[in-house]
């Protein structure tokens, strides 16, 4: 477990950590979405609940999540006899890509005003103190 965030950046990370980290991804998300770039073709959650070795519900539920993040994408296939199934597919990379990085400016800019409130906020507290010396 991360005590902190210099031992968050201490950690040696993988770009799904990257995923994990911004979007909140659990450890079956993480494995759906590696499985669907793996396959790299339009797949069903029944064919993904395969892979994952997972039950098709909670499957399902990771797929949604995966959506609802714009990390996947769901798409209406057609049969020629009639009927349909949906199937999954990873999101355009670069489109991911630009997410992560306004998140990550976002996260910056927030971290960067919580820093001037603290500094606001503490810097005087010790200005001609002597005991802030020692």
């Amino acid at each position: 477990m991360v005590n902190s965030m210099r031992d968050y950046l201490r950690q040696e990370m993988e770009c799904e950590g990257l995923l994990e980290c911004i979007h909140g991804l659990g450890d079956l998300e993480r494995r759906c979405f590696r499985t669907l770039i793996e396959t790299a073709r339009p797949t069903t959650v029944d064919e993904l609940a395969a892979a994952v070795d997972r039950e098709r519900s909670t499957t399902y539920r990771a797929v949604q999540r995966l959506c609802q993040r714009g990390l996947v994408e769901k798409e209406q296939q057609s049969y020629e006899t009639g009927g349909y199934c949906h199937v999954y597919q990873v999101a355009d990379s670069a489109e991911i890509a630009d997410d992560l990085q306004r998140a990550l400016n976002d996260w910056y800019a927030e971290m960067g005003h919580l820093v001037y409130e603290f500094r606001e906020t503490y810097a005087n507290d010790h200005a001609g103190d002597p005991a802030a010396d020692e």
